[in-house]
């Protein structure tokens, strides 16, 4: 058993000792789990550079790591399943489940909600897995040695990329705020810094003499050179990569193991728990499921494609698996110098393959499937991809589902669902539409996206809960498609888009990249830094309907009864910088919210090329009838749980008195 002990620091009633249904109420633990993993296991190859980390007297490799867990203060009134959320940057993200917002304030005390996961009775685990967490309160981070070569810590080139939304002098040498990569050499004549203003564009070089590894009145206070500074200022929304060498690479794919043997031990380990020491749940977990999103989504697909599910026991630890707003993309997550939070996909050194089923890339001739791993040892757990339009436009989601050799749709993995959640955007949207986003003051040409998308990842874990536990098929696929032509390029919508009034569109679109890496990128080492660059992919998103709405994907009433136009792109204000880049092509993917024009006067004096909610409804009572018939069907289809119909239609019932509405003359309202 990997974990060797897991210690529980703090134990505290949650949500006020309040009751849910026949489960009763919950407790939060929290504390540190303890490993010690065989580098000469068979079930940990996968994992580079293991072979470099110190071992202790019996030959295993030590770490630690965070932990947290919501459970049953009766775990016998439980549903014996565990729901592993696998953290963002640290942070707590499964509640969404239950519409509780994700804090920005990792010492937030955790909201119950609408209690959907309690009323369930799953034990919700935390589990540290990224190693470059800074050590701050609240957050979830994982502790791991450095890899030790012949000559002590690795030296080797390490490219980061920065972008701020307003003006400044300096970034510290890591993504966002996490753990940095210090420079070898502050004077390293052969590193460099370019800029760009779109991801698809040619890069600039900036002259070495122009920026430093540290700002001349700070030297004798920073001795590990962890900054960069240009005393002319790095411009707002630009888009700058910088390569250079570093020293220390801790070994971030051990994450995987943390993960996997967390789970393990949660399931398997007899050791009884007195309150401080042992399983908590001992004897009481038949089935593990893990929900990662964005960034922890696009852990879970590398995850699947190294095929390390199995624990040191031979034991299958995962039983399903929900990578989440992922689209095509995987990430540093075992690389040398790995920088885990690390999240766009022009940078990012591995893509292909994407699918589920065996694929062949037309122009490089690889060939590879992400659960190919995974099925020669014969056990796979059963996987749903989930992504927004967000992730089409970004331009790498539709990848999951196309043949790139006929530009056809993918076969299917039997194992595996591939399911759109149309006119979303990356995070579940917010009403009424926010103009800023509090996160982190972003502003976007439009209101941002306001569909609510949770009640969707209900229905679809309850799906998945069946399809592991009873073998009952889950809902069919469903996304754009090249073959009933739902599926057409990005760049091809642009036209469309400008025919709204007050819509800008950028002057092209992203697509992801071909990246060559060098010959030791399949072990988990860039050699050519920056990469060379190859062709593009395709990038498909879905076609439009009559109100600007997605045609293909799971359709919520949002879109099938519209008031209001959705989107998974949204450009950045021209406060921030790069007006033509969309927001969120280095974090934080949006799309925006335009209402329908009220009446038909209205749509006529703005030239408005969509029908108004006076014309589509006969009013208030024939829209919200149609909203609820619409969400019917998809309780049909199994895309929404009936129980969540109430809370569709009173959004609905918000949005149509929000906006039905005539606009006054001057145009304000």
């Amino acid at each position: 058993m990997a974990i060797t002990e897991l210690e529980i620091t703090k134990r505290t009633s949650f949500a006020s000792a309040r009751s849910f249904g026949d489960v009763g109420p919950y407790e939060l633990l929290e504390g540190t789990a303890h490993y010690a993993v065989d580098p000469l296991n068979a079930r940990n190859q996968g994992i580079t550079d293991l072979e470099l980390a110190p071992r202790n007297s019996t030959g295993e490799v030590e770490f630690s790591a965070d932990f947290a867990m919501l459970r049953p203060v009766d775990m016998d009134r439980g549903n014996r399943r565990i729901l592993f959320d696998v953290v963002n940057r640290g942070r707590k993200t499964a509640l969404s489940l239950n519409s509780v917002p994700t804090a920005t304030d990792p010492t937030t005390p955790l909201e119950a909600g609408n209690g959907y996961l309690m009323r369930r009775g799953y034990t919700v685990v935390w589990g540290g897995w990224q190693a470059d967490v800074p050590p701050t309160p609240g957050l979830i981070g994982l502790h791991v040695p450095e890899a030790i070569g012949p000559q002590g810590p690795l030296t080797g080139r390490i490219l980061c990329q920065f972008q701020c939304n307003e003006p400044t002098q300096v970034f510290l040498l890591a993504d966002r705020q996490h753990l940095p990569n210090p420079a070898a050499d502050p004077e390293e004549a052969e590193a460099t810094l370019t800029v760009r203003d779109l991801p698809n564009s040619p890069a600039t070089p900036v002259d070495r003499s122009r920026w430093s590894f540290v700002r001349v009145e700070d030297e004798d206070l920073e001795p590990q050179h962890s900054h960069i500074y240009m005393p002319s200022g790095f411009e707002p929304g630009k888009i700058y990569q910088l390569v250079y060498t570093t020293t220390g690479s801790r070994i971030v794919g051990l994450g995987f193991a943390a993960m996997r043997d967390m789970v393990s031990y949660l399931k398997h380990a007899p050791a009884p728990f007195d309150g401080r020491r042992g399983n908590p749940c001992a004897g009481a977990i038949d089935y593990a499921y893990a929900m990662g999103r964005s960034q922890s989504g696009r852990f879970l697909r590398q995850y699947i494609h190294v095929g390390i599910n199995e624990d040191e026991e031979e034991r299958p630890a995962l039983d399903g698996i929900m990578p989440h707003v992922a689209g095509g993309m995987r990430g540093e997550f075992n690389l040398r110098f790995g920088q885990p939070s690390k999240d766009v996909c022009y940078i990012i050194p591995e893509l292909f393959p994407f699918t589920d089923t065996m694929q062949t890339d037309p122009v490089s001739g690889a060939q590879g499937s992400l659960l190919e791993a995974l099925e020669r040892r014969g056990n796979v757990p059963r996987i749903m991809f989930t992504n927004t339009s967000a992730e089409y436009w970004r331009g790498d989601a539709a990848l999951i589902h196309t043949d790139l050799e006929t530009l056809t749709d993918a076969p299917e993995s039997p194992w595996a669902r591939r399911y759109h959640f149309a006119g979303c955007q990356h995070g579940s949207g917010d009403f009424p539409p926010l103009e800023i986003r509090t996160a982190d003051g972003i502003k976007g040409q439009l209101p941002f996206n306001s569909v609510d998308y949770a009640p969707l990842l209900r229905a679809l874990l309850d799906s998945l809960d069946r399809w592991v536990t009873e073998g009952e098929e889950p809902p069919a696929s469903r996304h754009p498609s090249l073959d009933d032509g739902t599926a057409v390029e990005s760049h091809t919508l642009l036209e469309r888009f400008a025919q709204l009034p007050d819509v800008r569109v950028p002057t092209e679109t992203t697509r992801a990249v071909r990246l060559d890496y060098g010959p030791e990128s399949h072990l988990g080492r860039t050699v050519n830094l920056p990469a060379d660059v190859g062709e593009e992919f395709p990038a498909l998103v879905a076609d439009l309907d009559e109100s600007f709405n997605e045609r293909g994907g799971i359709r919520l009433p949002d879109l099938t009864v519209p008031v209001a136009t959705y989107t998974g792109w949204n450009l950045r204000d021209e406060s921030i910088g790069n007006p033509n880049l969309f927001i969120g092509i280095t974090g934080g993917l949006a799309g925006w919210t335009l209402p329908l024009p009220a009446t038909q006067a209205e749509r006529e004096a703005t030239g408005d090329p969509r029908a108004s909610i006076e014309e589509r409804y006969a009013g208030r009572e024939d829209y919200l009838e149609r909203v609820t018939r619409a969400a019917m069907d998809l309780v049909a289809e199994r895309y929404l749980l009936e129980e969540d119909v109430a809370e569709v239609v009173d959004l609905a019932a918000r949005k149509y008195d929000y906006w039905a509405a005539p606009k006054p003359e001057n145009g304000t309202g």
